[in-house]
C-alpha cells in the first residue's frame, strides 16, 4: 500500500522500514497529544466560561495528577530516544565485509569509484542484497549524499572522510540528490542509484570501462611517492609498518591512543605531523596539494588491504602481494 502512496517515498532498503516506523510512531503521539490538548482547551473552555453568578475556585492541585503527567510523557520520550538512538548507531555502523565504494563530491557532480576501479559520476551501480559502504569526501564545499528510498542522509565533508551504509532491497533506479546548499547550481546536483540482480551488476562490471582496481593503482602510488623507502617489514624502516595496521589501536607520541581508520591513514598522509607514531619521529613530509582525492582514496585503499588476509588481497589487488618491498 505504501508503495502506491504519493507522498511516501519508496521504500528499498533494509533500514528504510525501521525509519518510517518511528517516523509513524512521532506522528502518531504529535497527533494524538495535539488532539487531547485542543480538546481539553474547549472543554475547559466551555466548562469553566464566565457565568454570572459563578466565582472562580482557587485549586490546590492533585500530586496523583501531576506524577501521571510528569511519568507519562517523560516515558514517551525516552522510548523516542532509546528507538532512535539504536537506529542512529544502526545507521553509523557498517556491517563487516561490506562492499566499499568511494565517492567524491564537488561543485556539482558526485564522483564514484569501485573496488574493482569502475568510475562513475552521478550514477551507483549496485547489487540487491549487499551491503554496501560509502566512504566520502568533498574537494570543495559541505555537501550532502541523500537518498530518499534508503532513509539515509551524511552530509559529506571537505578534508575528512564521512562513512554511510545500505543495502538495497528492491532492484530499481532511484533518486540521488545533494542535501546541503552548495553553490548556485545545488539544484542541479543530482544522479540516481541503479539496484541490480547480481548477475546483472557483474555482468555491467565486466563489461564496462573499468581501470585498475583501487588496491592497484594505490600500490604503484605508493611506490612512486617513495613511501616504500621508509615503511618497510623490516627494521630499517623510518617510518611504522604498515601491514595490519588497519582497524588496530596505533600509540602516538604524546602518549593518546586511537584506532587506525580511514581518517587516521588519511590524515597520515596530507599531515603526517599531526599524530606520530610513538617511536618515530616526524620527518614524513605532508603530501597535501600533491596528490588529489581520487589519489587519496587509492593510497587509502590500498594500505587497507595490507590488513586483510593474503587471499582476499590478492584477489581485490590481481597481484601478488609486495609488503616485503613497499613496507
Amino acid at each position: 500500500m505504501v508503495y502506491n502512496f504519493p507522498l511516501w517515498p519508496d521504500r528499498a532498503s533494509a533500514m528504510a522500514g525501521n525509519v518510517d516506523a518511528l517516523y509513524i510512531f512521532l506522528l502518531v503521539v504529535s497527533g494524538l497529544m495535539s488532539a487531547l490538548i485542543f480538546t481539553l482547551v474547549l472543554v475547559f473552555a466551555a466548562r469553566f466560561r464566565k457565568r454570572p453568578g459563578h466565582e472562580a475556585e482557587q485549586i490546590e492541585g492533585s500530586l496523583p495528577l501531576e506524577l501521571t503527567w510528569s511519568i507519562i510523557p517523560m516515558g514517551v520520550f525516552l522510548v523516542v530516544f532509546v528507538w532512535g538512538a539504536v537506529l542512529y548507531f544502526q545507521e553509523r555502523t557498517p556491517p563487516q565485509g561490506a562492499m566499499e565504494v568511494y565517492v567524491v563530491a564537488k561543485q556539482w557532480m558526485w564522483k564514484l569509484e569501485h573496488p574493482e576501479g569502475q568510475r562513475e559520476i552521478n550514477s551507483l551501480h549496485v547489487p540487491v542484497g549487499r551491503d554496501v559502504k560509502l566512504i566520502m569526501t568533498s574537494q570543495d564545499v559541505i555537501h550532502s549524499f541523500y537518498v530518499p528510498a534508503f532513509r539515509i542522509k551524511q552530509d559529506v565533508l571537505p578534508g575528512r572522510y564521512t562513512v554511510a551504509w545500505f543495502r538495497a532491497t528492491r532492484p530499481g533506479t532511484y533518486h540521488l540528490f545533494c542535501a546541503e546548499y552548495c553553490g548556485t547550481q545545488h539544484s542541479l546536483m543530482g544522479g540516481e542509484v541503479v539496484v541490480m540482480e547480481p548477475s546483472q551488476y557483474a555482468a555491467w562490471l565486466s563489461g564496462g570501462n573499468s581501470g585498475q582496481p583501487l588496491t592497484v593503482t594505490g600500490q604503484r602510488l605508493f611506490a612512486e611517492l617513495g613511501c616504500s623507502t621508509c615503511h618497510r617489514s623490516d627494521t630499517q624502516g623510518r617510518g611504522p609498518n604498515l601491514v595490519g595496521v588497519f582497524g588496530r589501536q596505533v600509540l602516538l607520541e604524546d602518549g593518546r591512543t586511537l584506532t587506525a581508520d580511514e581518517n587516521y591513514l588519511r590524515e597520515s598522509i596530507v599531515s603526517p605531523g599531526s599524530k606520530v607514531v610513538s617511536g618515530f619521529k616526524p620527518i614524513m613530509p605532508t603530501f597535501q596539494g600533491m596528490v588529489s582525492d581520487e589519489q587519496l582514496n587509492a593510497l587509502v585503499a590500498y594500505v587497507k588491504s595490507l590488513s586483510q588476509p593474503a587471499s582476499k588481497s590478492v584477489a581485490a589487488a590481481g597481484t601478488q602481494p609486495q609488503t616485503q618491498q613497499v613496507q
